[in-house]
C-alpha cells in the first residue's frame, strides 16, 4: 500500500485514496468531497487497476462506475533506486497519481545543472532515466531536482508547478528500501510530493545578526493584552439548518461540511480556552461522516481528555459530549 494508491474498506461501504500513514497503524484516506478519514490498515483492501474494467465487462446492462467516482489520488511522486545488480542502481520516476505529469529530471553540481530525461509521463505509470549510478560512488551522486506540470483533461483546481530537490545522505538511503509503487520491485524510494520537508532535503541554515538579537533581548517587553473569548453554549448544534437559518443557498457539500467543521473548531477552542470542564456537539447521524471527523480530530487534540455518545436517550446516535482536559 502507497500513497496515491486506491483502496476499498472491508467492513463498510466508503471508498477512497491513501493520502497518509499514521501512527498505531493507520493510514489516512481521502473519501468523497476531499473529506479525510483514518483508518487501520488492516479494514483497507488495494483495488487493482483492472478491477473496474472487469466490473464493467461482467454486465453490460448495469454498468459500474471505477472506484471513488470523483476521488483523485493527487499525491504519489517519488524517485526511486532499484539495484541492477551489486554495483549499480536506475532511477526511475513513478506517477501514483491520476494526473499526467509533465517533467524534467536534471542533476545538480553546484551550479552546474546537466538535463537527464524529459517527457509526459501518464498516471499510475513510470519512467527509467538513462542513467546508471554506482554504490561504490554514492558519496559523489548529484542532487537530483525534478521540475513538473500537472494536467488533467477536466476541469480541476489549478496546482502549482512541483519542484523538488533530492540528495542522498547514506544515514536514510539505505532505511528507505520498500517495495516501489507502480514499478512493484524493492528499491529506495522518496516521495517528492510531499508538503513538508523530505528527510533528504538540505535546510539552508538560519542566521541570525547578533546586533539584532542583542537588541530584541534587551527591548522591554510589553504586557499582552487580554484577549476576549465567547463563552459556548454547553451544546453546539452543527446541523446546517441551526448554522445557517436563512439556508444553505448555492453551497456546494463540501463547502457546507467546511462551514460545519470550522464552527466545531470555534466552539471547542473557545470552550478550552474559557474554562469550561466539557461540551457537547450535535452532529446528526447521517452518512457519520462528520461524525467520523469530529472523532478523528478529537482523537488528536492535546486538550481533550476524551469523548462519547452523549445523551443516547435524547440524541441516539447523533451527538459526541467532550471532555476537556
Amino acid at each position: 500500500m502507497n500513497i496515491g494508491d486506491k483502496v476499498r474498506m472491508l467492513r463498510a461501504k466508503e471508498e477512497g485514496v491513501v493520502t497518509r500513514f499514521l501512527s498505531g497503524n493507520q493510514v489516512e484516506i481521502e473519501i468523497e468531497d476531499g473529506f479525510r478519514i483514518p483508518v487501520m490498515r488492516s479494514e483497507l483492501v488495494v483495488v487493482s487497476p483492472l478491477e473496474a474494467e472487469r466490473l464493467l465487462r461482467r454486465n453490460t446492462h448495469e454498468p459500474q462506475k471505477s472506484v471513488a467516482p470523483g476521488i483523485l489520488s493527487n499525491q504519489g511522486i517519488y524517485l526511486a533506486f532499484v539495484p541492477q545488480n551489486d554495483r549499480e542502481m536506475a532511477l526511475h520516476l513513478i506517477n501514483n497519481t491520476d494526473w499526467d505529469l509533465l517533467y524534467t529530471v536534471a542533476e545538480e553540481r553546484g551550479n552546474q545543472v546537466r538535463g537527464l530525461q524529459s517527457g509526459i509521463l501518464k498516471p499510475k505509470s513510470q519512467v527509467k532515466l538513462n542513467e546508471l549510478y554506482t554504490v561504490a560512488g554514492f558519496e559523489n551522486w548529484p542532487t537530483f531536482l525534478v521540475q513538473a506540470l500537472w494536467f488533467r483533461a477536466a476541469s480541476v483546481a489549478l496546482r502549482p508547478p512541483l519542484v523538488k530537490r533530492l540528495k542522498c545522505r547514506a544515514a536514510t538511503f539505505y532505511k528507505n528500501k520498500q517495495n516501489v509503487p507502480v514499478l512493484n520491485q524493492a528499491g529506495h524510494l522518496f516521495q517528492i510530493d510531499i508538503d513538508e520537508p523530505a528527510p533528504e532535503a538540505e535546510a539552508a541554515p538560519k542566521v541570525v545578526a547578533p546586533e539584532a538579537l542583542k537588541k530584541e533581548m534587551l527591548s522591554p517587553k510589553s504586557e499582552p493584552a487580554a484577549i476576549a473569548v465567547e463563552r459556548p453554549s454547553a451544546v453546539v448544534d452543527l446541523h446546517i439548518e441551526a448554522l445557517l437559518p436563512g439556508g444553505p443557498g448555492k453551497r456546494s457539500n463540501s463547502e457546507l461540511l467546511e462551514l460545519q467543521l470550522q464552527a466545531f473548531e470555534k466552539s471547542l477552542e473557545n470552550a478550552i480556552a474559557s474554562g469550561m470542564s466539557d461540551i457537547t456537539f450535535i452532529h446528526g447521524v447521517g452518512s457519520g461522516a462528520l461524525r467520523n471527523e469530529l472523532h478523528r480530530r478529537l482523537g488528536r487534540h492535546p486538550h481533550v481528555r476524551y469523548y462519547e455518545d452523549a445523551q443516547k436517550q435524547k440524541f441516539g446516535y447523533g451527538a459526541t459530549k467532550v471532555t476537556i482536559r
